[in-house]
């Protein structure tokens, strides 16, 4: 088997050997779901994981646009359709300097899983560009917006693709984007997820994938007899995901005391309260500034400069920044500081390396397609209301979150398995994998 595994990831490696972050999605994949097929002969000798390895289309283009100084600036951008096995393509758009296409193939790889896990009818797929909205004025991003919308929109629809935001993409980018689809297509669609409210949003689309981050840890903490309420939570980054898991994490009467962004984090080792948290996203999304600054409104918390918060000790804790942000050595600092239960609010925040210790040590541990798939369940939900011209309330749709993400555990749980031990990790790969391959053998060889 182990052979089989190699001769697979060799032979992908061969084709994808300068994209390091993709390879290490494929391979965190395969070695759990390559001994489930070959354990099952509907699957055996179909070649059914190296198609979908393989995305059904990736659009690159250039952007073209101009800054307030008259300057004409150039950026690349991506789209990366990835499978459309069981719906239309859906996945979010990133604008940050980082984004390459190794990046955005990893993501939408890992979409297609986690958007086959919400058990909702959608397709997995990612885009966005290397585009650094920080410091540019809204002028500005809304001009590269609308160029990139203007190369963008030949190729999505409400029934063929639909993006949403993601690093970089909140609302502000998505109103821009949307107003130039409505404007070059003429009509008025479902097209992006993440809308203004007034304009075809659904409530608790910002706060959901942080909100489902946290549900998924209760869900796990629940499956053992435990719970949130009362925990010390260590959460990374300070952006949407971070801000809305520490929100429902201090409404389930847990104890949150980090924060983070690239320039360093906080710790507050009296609690950061519904009053605190409002004063960071304040500072986030609407000042635009570092991390830092909360010590200063704080001074009791303390400011560790380019570290992260994993040396904290904690009995949870939420890597909701970037991908590989949590190595083997963090992982071991938050194993010895009394850490039972990990889930990843971000995409592949946790190293191969920090996921074995994690099984070693058989702590809880939930990766991102299945602890962060709250996002992408309620834009689903965010669809279904554009098609029938209608809004849930408030409460609907968080109770509907609540529920696909106890389905999402319950499934990994039936696959996952293991003497005594869940592997949320394998439970994901193979409950995901196996809705997407059952609707491709269906459809043919196309």
């Amino acid at each position: 088997m182990k052979k089989s595994i190699e001769d697979f990831i060799t032979e992908i490696g061969e084709r994808n050997s300068q994209e390091p972050e993709f390879m290490q999605a494929v391979r965190e994949v395969s070695e759990t779901v390559i001994p489930y097929i070959v354990s099952n002969k509907i699957y055996h000798g179909k070649n059914i994981l190296m198609r979908m390895v393989e995305p059904e289309r990736v659009l690159m283009f250039r952007v073209n646009w101009v800054d307030d100084s008259g300057e004409i600036r150039v950026n690349r951008g991506y789209r990366v359709q990835m499978n459309s096995a069981i719906g239309p393509y859906k996945g979010g758009l990133r604008f940050h300097p980082s984004v390459n296409l190794s990046i955005l193939k990893f993501l939408a790889f890992e979409q297609v899983f986690k958007n086959s896990l919400t058990t909702l009818p959608m397709g997995g797929g990612k885009g966005g560009s290397d585009f650094d909205p920080k410091g540019k004025s809204d002028g500005e991003i809304m001009r590269f917006c609308q160029s990139f919308m203007t190369e963008l929109f030949r190729y999505i629809g409400p029934n063929t693709d639909i993006p949403a935001g993601d690093i970089g993409v909140g609302g502000r980018e998505i109103g821009y984007m949307f107003g130039q689809y409505k404007k070059l297509k003429k009509e008025f669609t479902g097209v992006l997820t993440g809308k203004g409210l007034s304009w075809g949003g659904s409530l608790i689309r910002p706060e959901a994938t942080g909100y489902g981050t946290v549900y998924f840890a209760e869900n796990m903490l629940n499956h053992v007899k435990n719970s949130v309420k009362g925990k010390t939570v260590v959460i990374s980054g300070s952006g949407n995901v971070a801000q809305f898991a520490a929100e429902k994490c201090i409404q389930l009467s847990a104890k949150v005391v980090s924060l983070s962004d690239s320039s360093g984090s906080i710790y507050d080792s009296e609690g950061i309260t519904e009053e605190k948290l409002k004063y960071v996203m304040d500072l986030k999304n609407n000042k635009r500034e570092r991390i830092s600054e909360y010590v200063k409104k704080y001074p009791k918390a303390k400011f560790y400069k380019n570290q992260t918060p994993w040396d904290i000790p904690c009995e949870i804790a939420l890597p909701c920044a970037t991908q590989n942000e949590l190595n083997e050595k963090n992982a071991k600092s938050l194993i010895n500081n009394g850490c039972v239960c990990i889930s990843e609010g971000a995409n592949m925040p946790c190293t191969p390396e920090a996921i074995s210790v994690f099984r070693k040590n058989k702590v809880l541990y939930a990766p991102g397609k299945a602890s962060n798939a709250g996002g992408v369940a309620v834009s689903g939900l965010e669809m279904a209301q554009n098609s029938l011209r209608y809004s849930w309330t408030r409460e609907e749709v968080d109770s509907r979150l609540k529920d696909i993400m106890l389905d999402i555990h319950n499934a990994c749980i039936t696959h996952g398995l293991e003497e005594g031990y869940i592997n949320y990790e394998k439970g994901a790969n193979i409950a995901g994998f196996i809705k997407v391959a059952d609707a491709m053998l269906a459809q043919g060889v196309v």
